[in-house]
């Protein structure tokens, strides 16, 4: 069985910067991580091929720091792992971002199983994977919660705003899964050392089939036209226990003003 992780490597930190000009994240000065639901992907694949044999290749599209969590995915269990990194690459939107992983995973599949995790945190659209697999023309699933392994396919449990859904999909597919799927283990020595010594395979933009007006910033259909900080104004105003009662009544009053009682 050969399995697929799409990895992505992530700010690490909640207090994320903007540049509110060009609409995009300052990172620099900021530690990278593996995207938090990617790596229940990898354990997801790892699981697989350690119980019925098989391959587990992860591919990142980023900047060249982006190798370091890559060799944390070979640590982890990855058998290799590939980094797409160009200039051109830069100022994806998600369209483009799965047009070029879509293009490495034909090259290099194909693959029974594809992984990614939902979202990713600097985005949050979770929009790459079901791109991905409408450009493969492969069946997918999102929010997934549980992976029960079958001879043709997988059945699969997602977690819906009302409860769950069991679904069946066919190999290949793809599918985007939750935290709650599994707890991802920690690298061993050995695997440290494998991930420290690994040759990873690099990918440029010329060496994909892509016209270079669908790479990157000039290959993307959408674009940020504004990203600003919200402006959260607060007032206050203090009622003492001599005028608890006007304040009791002006709270009221603002309630029904909103027709919140």
């Amino acid at each position: 069985m050969r399995i697929a992780v799409l990895m992505k490597q992530v700010p690490d930190t909640e207090d994320v910067k903007l540049d509110e000009e060009k609409g995009t994240m300052i990172r620099e000065g900021i530690g990278a991580v593996i995207n938090p639901l990617d790596l229940h992907a990898i354990e997801a694949g790892r699981q697989f091929v350690e119980q019925d044999g098989g391959t587990l290749s992860v591919f990142s599209m980023g900047p060249p720091q982006t190798e370091e969590s890559l060799r944390e995915a070979i640590a982890m269990g990855a058998h290799t792992a590939t980094l797409l990194t160009d200039r051109k690459f830069g100022g994806a939107d998600t369209w483009a971002t799965a047009r070029t992983l879509c293009e490495i995973l034909k090259l290099e599949g194909p693959f029974d199983l594809i992984l990614a995790g939902e979202k990713a945190t600097d985005g949050e659209t979770g929009q790459v994977g079901p791109e991905v697999a409408a450009m493969l023309g492969i069946p997918f699933s999102t929010y997934v919660s549980a992976i029960e392994k079958k001879s043709d396919g997988v059945i699969v449990t997602r977690t819906v705003e009302d409860g769950y859904e069991t679904q069946f999909l066919p190999f290949p597919c793809l599918l985007t899964v939750l935290n709650n799927l599994n707890q991802p283990g920690m690298p061993t020595l050995a695997g440290k050392k494998r991930g420290h010594s690994a040759t990873l395979k690099i990918v440029k933009a010329a060496d994909l089939s892509i016209p270079e007006d669908e790479l990157g910033l000039i290959g993307s259909p959408t674009r940020v036209s504004k990203v600003f900080y919200p402006k959260i104004q607060r007032k206050c105003e203090v009622y003492t226990l001599s005028d608890i009662r006007t304040g009791i009544e002006r709270i009221v009053r603002e309630l029904k003003n909103r027709a919140l009682l």
